[in-house]
């Protein structure tokens, strides 16, 4: 073998050990400091936390009459409300539509929160306008009252549904 060949080879080796290094020390970094955040809309211009919470929090429509089907049966909850957590207050109408709750930016509510997963957990009507919530495979679980999900749930009315360090609740 020639020495320009083993010299390449040395050099070689040595530009993919530094790529481990290199890959190794972000891994270490993305585990320590964890993935960044961003908030929507008004956090990224800055503006103070009482106008990002007065933003979040959607009105509630008003009450519709009771509709045969279901849908608008009395003691059914009108609306999904955070009452722990970064968005304490934040309320979302319940119209029908799928919820998703993580820490992605596509997600309806985005939880800036450690213990959450990008895609943690949803919460859905079923046929008989019962709401559903299921856990999405997160690493930290998703807790109806005091009891981790395995499958997809009932959610009863006030019952607090807790991911990492925010706790949400269907209300009237």
């Amino acid at each position: 073998m020639s020495e320009l060949t083993l010299t390449v080879m040395r050099l070689g080796f040595l530009a993919v050990l530094w790529l481990f290094v290199i890959v190794a020390v972000q891994v270490i970094r993305s585990d320590l400091f964890g993935t960044r955040v961003t908030q929507r809309g008004a956090a990224r211009r800055g503006a103070p936390d009482r106008q990002q919470a007065q933003q979040r929090q959607q009105a509630t429509p008003p009450p519709q009459r009771q509709q045969s089907g279901g849908r608008g049966r009395r003691g059914a909850p009108t609306k999904l409300v955070v009452s722990e957590g970064t968005l304490t207050g934040t309320t979302v109408a319940l119209q029908g539509q799928t919820i998703t709750l993580g820490r992605a930016h596509d997600s309806t509510i985005v939880l800036d929160d450690d213990y959450a997963s990008s895609r943690h957990a949803r919460i859905y009507p079923d046929r008989d306008g019962q709401w559903i919530v299921e856990d999405l495979g997160s690493t930290n679980g998703t807790y109806l009252e005091r009891t981790r999900l395995s499958t997809p749930t009932p959610i009863p009315l006030g019952a607090p549904i807790r991911i990492g360090k925010t706790v949400i609740e269907l209300r009237k």
